[in-house]
């Protein structure tokens, strides 16, 4: 991952939870030539694509409980912030909703996931090692 998303402001990662993860990570190394590594994050399997040797986005089973599993398969930015749990701790005045987190996800960071006052969805996240 490149330094730069790993600073405030930056798109710093995407993640597709899906349905059909085999089908999900087949489509996407056939059209975009993405390689994959596979990997276990503490909550099951976790697919990594990769360009060039660089992660770029993620991939991952939606759960069979609870209210992701009811979400559409889709993609979800994070933007890289200095403090997720500041950052979070603003949104419900901002006139948003916390969907979840913040939360620690083991060695990468603490993310959460919010909503804005019409509807859309972005995850932020602050890295271990981040520069933000």
């Amino acid at each position: 991952m490149d330094d730069r998303m790993k600073s405030h402001g930056h798109i710093g990662w995407c993640d597709l939870m899906s349905d059909d993860v085999d089908r999900a990570r087949d489509f996407y190394t056939g059209v975009l030539g993405w390689d994959t590594e596979v990997m276990d994050v503490g909550t099951g399997p976790y697919t990594t694509f990769k360009a060039d040797g660089q992660e770029v986005a993620g991939l991952m089973a939606k759960p069979s409980e609870g209210p992701a599993s009811l979400a559409p398969t889709a993609w979800t930015s994070y933007v890289t912030v200095d403090d997720v749990d500041a950052r979070t701790a603003r949104v419900a005045a901002a006139g948003g909703r916390v969907l979840a987190g913040p939360m620690d996800i083991p060695t990468i960071g603490r993310m959460s996931i919010i909503q804005d006052p019409t509807g859309g969805v972005i995850g932020i996240i602050t890295y271990a090692d981040s520069t933000a």
